[in-house]
């Protein structure tokens, strides 16, 4: 009997005949193949016509075997978190989220607390699918959940499930077919230049110049309050490095940014000329502009700012748009960009949104582009 020995690991093919095995190919006998399975021990098969069918068989043979370790630690993971409840699931889930900053810790607890977990809390994991979680839509819209919260708590839960199908609990997404809860953002709304310039002149130093950071590099209001001389890194770049939690009232680091992570921004004349004006005026300590008006050992905290911009409404005079809001000085950053012409993925940078789609949402309407004047433009560059 003569064999043939395929690469180390597949097996061997033969006859079990008096033939050599340069006689197989006209050799009326059968082929056998042997090769060892999963477990190690020796198998062989017969009943193959020509040595490609046997081949072709020994190929699959070890395919499988090499396959069976990978299989086998999915089917334990099935078996481990398949039947894990929803609860004990997103309670290691959340565990996992060290990235997080304290507020959206806190608000995702909030989400889990009030909205996952008494829908979904004792499911097992491996039941979730598509109707699932279109019944879980459902339930939040048949108790009046307002829809910006309702897209938030679905995106939770979306990064829950997303996390157990790589882990292999699922064949399919369940979130595959399932419509999102469209929400959409309310049309920002922005002050004039002049309505600008009258709320820069009602209210104090610290105001006008958490204002021009705002209104002219797109700042955050904990941004602002965390400004620091020694972070205008050229005469116009501003670089933000923290912000002041308006939870732990500390400095911290960026929103979406891992510690130590930065954005560059661009800094006006007018911004720079503010902030080099209030430093001169005011001093810095240890280059912060900004500090708390009792206690200058502590962060400037941003509800000070707030504080101040309800009693200048209450005064009255300001004669800015009804829904007018500190945050509006952000949006005035995003439409002086868009206005002229800059990109809006560059401003999507510079104001640190985690996902263009933010940004598209609150602001596209004020992109100058339209339709008509891209067909223009596009006939201009064919002609010429």
């Amino acid at each position: 009997m003569a064999t043939k020995t395929l690469p180390h690991g597949m097996g061997t093919f033969f006859k079990d005949c008096e033939h050599p095995a340069s006689r197989w190919v006209k050799c009326p006998h059968l082929y056998k193949i042997r090769y060892r399975g999963p477990g190690g021990r020796q198998t062989e098969e017969s009943g193959f016509l020509d040595q490609d069918e046997a081949i072709a068989r020994l190929t699959s043979a070890y395919n499988a075997k090499k396959a069976t370790p990978r299989r086998q630690a999915k089917n334990e993971r099935i078996e481990k978190y398949g039947e894990m409840r929803f609860r004990e699931y997103a309670t290691e889930w959340r565990a996992s989220q060290r990235h997080l900053a304290a507020a959206s810790l806190r608000h995702l607890d909030s989400l889990l607390l009030h909205h996952l977990l008494p829908a979904l809390a004792t499911r097992r994991m491996g039941t979730f699918d598509h109707k699932v979680v279109d019944g879980f839509i459902r339930t939040m819209e048949r108790n009046g959940v307002g829809l910006a919260t309702q897209s938030n708590a679905y995106d939770k839960l979306k990064s829950i499930l997303l996390d157990a199908h790589r882990l292999g609990i699922f064949d399919d997404s369940p979130l595959l077919g399932v419509r999102p809860p469209q929400y959409d953002p309310k049309r920002a709304v922005i002050p004039s230049p002049s309505q600008l310039q009258s709320m820069r002149d009602a209210g104090d130093d610290t105001f006008r110049l958490v204002m021009d950071l705002m209104s002219g590099c797109g700042l955050r209001n904990g941004e602002a309050a965390a400004v620091n001389f020694n972070n205008i890194v050229a005469d116009d770049i501003y670089r933000v490095t923290e912000q002041v939690n308006q939870s732990t009232k500390a400095y911290d680091r960026l929103k979406h940014r891992k510690a130590g992570e930065y954005r560059d921004v661009p800094l006006p004349l007018r911004t720079r000329t503010t902030i080099e004006w209030y430093a001169d005026k005011h001093g810095t300590t240890d280059g912060y502009l900004l500090r708390h008006p009792q206690d200058p050992g502590r962060p400037f905290q941003p509800y000070l700012l707030q504080n101040q911009w309800q009693r200048l409404k209450r005064r009255g005079g300001l004669g800015v748009p009804e829904g007018t809001v500190i945050y509006s000085l952000r949006h005035f950053f995003a439409s002086n960009c868009l206005r002229h012409n800059i990109p809006i993925t560059d401003v999507a940078e510079w104001m640190g949104h985690n996902n263009i789609d933010i940004t598209f949402k609150i602001y596209r309407h004020l992109m100058p582009g339209s339709i008509g004047t891209a067909a223009k433009l596009l006939d201009t560059g064919l002609a010429a």
